[in-house]
């Protein structure tokens, strides 16, 4: 059972500007919350924040914690938060089994289990047949499909979606939010979407708050 994921007072400041917070936000297990708001209102920023990459430009104050572990004081490694971008990221020179694999952890030993543990999850994605496939070959839902797997296969505590949605066709939209959501429920991973697509936080079906506010 995962465990929460909860901001306490989470502010970001450019130089004198604030650009979010101070935020107090509980996130359960398995909840889809949507931080909505305009493009360069932070909402990126904070989900860098969350996972350990933050800008250094930018200062970031607050504490973030996953259940009883303060993550905000470990290195970007050691907080199991998975993060999906608007682009897919898939290694180029790797295969979609081998892009996979890098997301497995070092406790799945052997070339054996580690396959069969990317088979299993190609197949709970209907990409059974995929695993020697180049990324270049795959269309763009599939390579959404792929990123988060490989994301999943991580074992993460948490997961983030920095718009992930926003460069797919009309047409795929729908069926890939569907599929990230539906993983993370049956994952039952604490959720932050951050969006400026009010289509998004609908598919998402859970609170929704704008960028500089407050819970």
């Amino acid at each position: 059972m995962n465990a929460a994921l909860v901001l306490h007072a989470v502010e970001l400041m450019l130089g004198e500007r604030r650009l979010i917070g101070p935020l107090d936000l509980s996130v359960a297990p398995g909840e889809i919350v949507t931080l909505m708001g305009p493009s360069g209102c932070g909402k990126s920023s904070l989900l860098g924040y969350l996972c350990g990459t933050l800008d250094p430009a930018i200062r970031g104050a607050g504490r973030v914690m996953l259940g009883v572990d303060d993550i905000s004081i470990l290195a970007p490694e050691r907080r199991r938060v998975g993060i999906l971008f608007q682009d897919d990221l898939l290694f180029p020179h790797l295969s979609v089994a081998e892009n996979l694999a890098f997301g497995l952890p070092a406790a799945i030993h052997g070339r054996a289990a580690r396959r069969a543990r990317v088979e299993a999850a190609l197949s709970e994605a209907d990409l059974e047949g995929f695993a020697d496939r180049d990324p270049a070959t795959l269309s763009g839902g599939q390579r959404a499909r792929i990123a988060l797997l490989r994301t999943l296969l991580a074992a993460p505590r948490a997961l983030l979606l920095d718009e992930p949605f926003s460069k797919l066709d009309a047409s795929l939209r729908d069926r890939i939010r569907h599929f990230v959501f539906e993983h993370a429920r049956l994952n039952d991973l604490p959720c932050l979407l951050v969006t400026h697509d009010p289509a998004d936080a609908q598919a998402a079906g859970g609170r929704v708050f704008e960028a500089g506010t407050s819970e």
